[in-house]
């Protein structure tokens, strides 16, 4: 028995300094999340041309800027990354009308020109103002919506593909979930933008895109989040692309994906009684 006991002692001690160890983490995670996780001061304060101001949930305003293409069969949707705004979107924003589409895209609470203070409720909530302007302002409906999430972005743009039926939806460089960037496996009861197990709730196509070399969210997630979509489902793949080039390494084969995938999403909308 006193060997037993002792036993038990020797294997406490490492349990507690696990158990002391996980508890800090928690409390860490929580505490520190937000501030490590939203980058609004690296991004642009311009405005431009064109910008709109609606107002936010919280009686704030969300910059936001439409991109009208009368010849367009789709909006899309765009949800910019972490660290950037319609300021400095602006010349990507344009090139995808350019390719045919009409456009529309908003600065997340505290980004850009937009008031308030970034989190996953906030950015949930003025998307969901930003819908409402979509659909009764400008009388975009969601079935010729395509919903365009880059990085941080694919987090606001599941959440609002899970809540509505668009004509499509498209992943670039996002995450299967946020502290799965830092850890790879689900250590904590909770998490952020936990896109990975909200995909099989979305009911529309999905396109993702993921550069094989991207240094901030690993392709490991690209490859999660595709294979949690269900079809139809396409994938762009390049290998070289790190997580801020991925366009350019792409070149043509960027408008290639848009296109077809565009044309897959309208494919089905026609075949729908």
């Amino acid at each position: 028995m006193p060997a037993l006991i002792q036993g038990w002692k020797l294997l406490g001690i490492p349990l507690l300094v696990v158990g002391v160890g996980y508890f800090l983490l928690v409390v860490s995670a929580c505490t520190m999340v937000d501030k490590t996780l939203y980058q609004p001061d690296y991004a642009s304060r311009r405005a431009p041309a064109g910008l709109q101001k609606i107002r936010a949930p919280d009686g704030g305003e969300i910059a936001l800027l439409h991109l009208p293409n009368p010849g367009a069969r789709h909006t899309i949707w765009f949800f910019h990354g972490n660290a950037e705004s319609l300021g400095d979107l602006e010349p990507f924003l344009l090139s995808l009308r350019d390719r045919g589409y009409a456009v529309v895209a908003y600065d997340y609470p505290g980004y850009g020109l937009s008031s308030g203070t970034p989190s996953e409720a906030a950015i949930y909530a003025s998307a969901r103002a930003v819908r409402s302007f979509l659909r009764e302002e400008l009388k975009i409906p969601a079935g010729r919506t395509l919903i365009h999430g880059r990085s941080l972005g694919g987090g606001p743009a599941v959440q609002m593909a899970r809540e509505e039926t668009p004509a499509g939806l498209i992943l670039e460089s996002a995450f299967a979930s946020v502290f799965r960037v830092v850890t790879r496996w689900r250590l904590l009861p909770f998490d952020r933008f936990e896109n990975e197990s909200k995909l099989p709730d979305v009911k529309c196509p999905v396109l993702v895109m993921h550069g094989e070399a991207d240094e901030v969210i690993p392709f490991r997630h690209g490859e999660a989040l595709w294979a949690a979509a269900k079809e139809p489902k396409r994938a762009l793949w390049m290998a070289g692309a790190h997580h801020n080039d991925f366009g350019a390494v792409a070149g043509a084969r960027y408008g290639e994906a848009l296109r077809d995938f565009s044309a897959l999403c309208a494919g089905r909308a026609g075949a729908s009684p």
